[in-house]
């Protein structure tokens, strides 16, 4: 199940979103206040718009501009709006999204073709392990992306590895969609209960939320810890409510492959200029084919890297590298630059390590600073040096560490309205 345009030479994909821009601009200018008012004040002929190169003439949008006029970006009538979904905000307040019936159609084809570049098919179950409530997009958009593509469904929800191994063993699900983290409470559940999760029906994982591999496409840490002892495919996905589009890795797991249908992909550096083939810069995309809340050249802060080669897969669509961090959670310590999925995959490595938090703040002098709370079995002097050795042989650095209640780390990681868990606190 791969598009035709994902088949095509980069010059037909090229002509291809072209078109599609030009499209997109000209409901822009009609529909939307906001960019509307972003030509009028840049003084932009659209009309001069005519290559994906020419998206550098305009200005970049930003999650705070996102929020701060959100209602702006609503291009429909309120009657047209069928699903309204929040995000997180970098101001503090939510982010709402709507969506039209189309855009819900265009959500459950993205998903489907997701699903099928990971090898899922009509023929499989699979278990959902993510909330579907709460305004939370992802649940939705992986329902309707498996009913799409005619597979099972089992919406089992986040967390309770008991309930999930229930289901698991009552309607033998091929696929899981989960946290991998959560794969090693899984394990952990079947070994304390006589499971043999080897011999279960579950064949693979499309993990979401954490990162699997190195930049080099190897497993990392927390990816090993979990093939070491349950022999299932992990494969990875990435993608964000704003965009409403996922990159996710085929059978080859080289990157996750980019849909040309549905988004534009520039990759941009501190100055919003396009970076050098083969660097990281912060991804951008122009959504296509959305009807109520398009984006033009929306900087998501996250940074990766494009992989530009065809796919033996099939598939000569660029590919989207591991995210290093998010540009915003970027910290320099003590002369090093570190992203947090560095210390999670680092910490993540620990048995005994049960749950943690890291906190960033500013010191007096106005430099970074790296409080890492650790909940473990127990606080012992050789765990903290262990962890401490691995910092220091990983990333060259030694932050503070503190031994805490694991029961109070929870309360910090799922504070009240939390749809997942939270890892990182940012006091600067």
């Amino acid at each position: 199940m791969i598009p035709e345009i994902e088949k095509q030479s980069k010059s037909t994909i090229k002509e291809f979103q072209e078109d599609k821009l030009k499209e997109l601009l000209v409901y822009l200018q009609e529909s939307s206040k906001y960019y509307s008012k972003l030509f009028e004040k840049n003084q932009i002929d659209i009309s001069i718009i005519e290559t994906l190169a020419d998206l550098e003439q305009i200005p970049v949008t930003t999650k705070d501009d996102l929020q701060v006029h959100n209602d702006d970006f609503i291009c429909v009538p309120k009657n047209k709006i069928i699903d309204y979904v929040t995000t997180s905000g970098t101001l503090g307040n939510p982010v709402t999204i709507a969506l039209t019936d189309a855009d819900l159609d265009r959500l459950a084809y993205n998903e489907a073709i997701s699903f099928a570049c990971a090898g899922i098919s009509k023929d499989d179950i699979v278990q959902l392990m993510t909330t579907i409530d709460r305004r939370f997009m992802a649940g939705l958009a992986y329902f309707l992306g498996i009913r799409k593509l005619g597979a099972g469904i089992i919406r089992v929800g986040a967390g309770i590895p008991e309930l999930q191994w229930d289901s698991i063993l009552k309607f033998e699900p091929t696929y899981l969609i989960a946290v991998p983290s959560f794969l090693l409470k899984l394990i952990e559940y079947a070994d304390a209960n006589d499971i043999d999760y080897n011999a279960s029906s579950v064949k693979g994982v499309i993990c979401i939320g954490e990162s699997l591999r190195n930049q080099d496409f190897t497993l990392n840490l927390l990816s090993n810890k979990i093939k070491s002892k349950w022999n299932i495919d992990l494969f990875s996905t990435y993608a964000s409510t704003e965009m409403g589009t996922a990159f996710t890795e085929c059978e080859l797991k080289q990157g996750g492959h980019h849909h040309p249908e549905l988004i534009i992909v520039e990759i941009l550096d501190d100055d919003d200029n396009p970076v050098k083939e083969g660097e990281h810069g912060e991804l951008t995309i122009t959504t296509l084919s959305v009807e109520a809340m398009p984006l033009l050249r929306f900087k998501t802060g996250d940074v990766v890297k494009i992989h530009d080669k065809p796919c033996d897969c099939g598939r000569n669509t660029l590919r989207l590298s591991p995210v290093v961090g998010r540009k915003k959670q970027m910290v320099k310590y003590k002369g090093t630059t570190i992203y947090p999925p560095a210390m999670y995959d680092l910490l993540n490595d620990f048995d005994t390590i049960k749950n943690y938090i890291i906190e960033i703040s500013h010191s007096d002098i106005g430099t970074d600073e790296i409080l890492i709370k650790i909940g473990a079995e127990s606080n012992s002097d050789e765990l903290l040096s262990k962890v401490r050795d691995r910092f220091r042989a990983k990333l060259r650095v030694l932050p503070k560490i503190e031994f805490h209640d694991i029961k109070e780390i929870n309360k910090l990681r799922f504070p009240k309205m939390s749809r997942k868990p939270i890892l990182f606190i940012d006091k600067r």
